[in-house]
């Protein structure tokens, strides 16, 4: 079986502009792909065209230039559309705009009723994807009462119901607390570890980041770095350049590098700058 769950080919994109003139494309000649069972980080400031890539995983919106394939599919073939949805699924930021029903359950069963999934089977699905991500017990609760880590948690469930492959994610933690962003996070890292889901997952939080697999940093539409946290985080002069923050610890030794020290360009937690300044000290006395 080919690897490659998601293929981008050359891919541009620009919206519809009201001014005169051709709209500057928000992403740019992107060609790259995404492997069954990974979790992916996509990390850019505002406008750098990562929510943008997103919604052309799942044909929310379409390329101008170039395709997207998903299992072999391309987005732009509407005979395919089903198909492609059911294989990727997106989590947005703000879960209350895709919550539709006023019971948890019957939230959660919404996509697979529209996939014409029998009743029996839908029970089956909605009572596993509720224990997936933690939140079975609240499975008769009304949804609109539930703080924001657990509407998100049910936003996930619903898109796990439909047996999806892959699992698209906009941020969703923006609008939570510490506590909620490390619910959702926790149960994107369950979902991958036990069913094997792919997960792409777009953030601002380098902690989040961090965690992932691989990270791609875009920047004006494009793919500025693409590779594991540690490669990635390494270069934080150019994430500087570019108006991202490393991660605290890498941001420190990278600080202290500058002031002459001696320490590791690729320390990516706390732990690691712990004993990298420790060994430091202990050559200095």
């Amino acid at each position: 079986m080919n690897d490659t769950i998601i293929q981008f080919e050359d891919v541009s994109f620009a919206y519809e502009s009201d001014e005169p003139g051709e709209a500057p494309p928000v992403v740019k000649h992107v060609s790259l792909c995404f492997q069954r069972g990974e979790f992916a980080a996509i990390l850019g400031h505002n406008g750098s065209g990562k929510s943008t890539l997103a919604k052309l995983t799942n044909a929310i919106l379409l390329p101008a230039d170039g395709k997207v394939l998903v299992n072999g599919m391309d987005t732009a073939d509407d005979d395919r559309l089903n198909d492609i949805r059911r294989t990727v699924g997106m989590v947005f930021q703000n879960p209350d705009n895709q919550i539709v029903a006023t019971i948890v359950e019957d939230d959660v069963a919404f996509g697979p009723e529209n996939l014409g999934v029998p009743p029996e089977e839908i029970r089956r699905r909605v009572d596993e994807a509720l224990r997936s991500v933690g939140m079975y017990e609240y499975r008769e609760h009304e949804p609109h009462k539930l703080s924001g880590g657990q509407k998100q948690r049910v936003a996930i469930a619903g898109v796990i119901a439909m047996q999806t492959e892959c699992v698209v994610m906009d941020e969703p933690t923006a609008m939570l607390d510490p506590k909620g962003r490390a619910e959702v996070l926790e149960t994107v890292l369950r979902l991958r570890r036990e069913l094997g889901i792919t997960v792409i997952f777009i953030t601002h939080f380098m902690g989040e980041a961090v965690r992932a697999d691989r990270v791609l940093v875009m920047n004006d539409g494009e793919i500025l770095l693409d590779g594991p946290p540690r490669q990635v985080f390494s270069q934080v002069s150019l994430l500087k350049s570019v108006g991202l923050e490393a991660p605290q610890p890498a941001e420190l030794c990278h600080l202290l590098r500058e002031e002459g020290l001696s320490l590791p360009e690729d320390v990516l937690n706390r732990g690691e700058c712990v004993e990298a300044l420790l060994r430091v000290l202990e050559v200095a006395t």
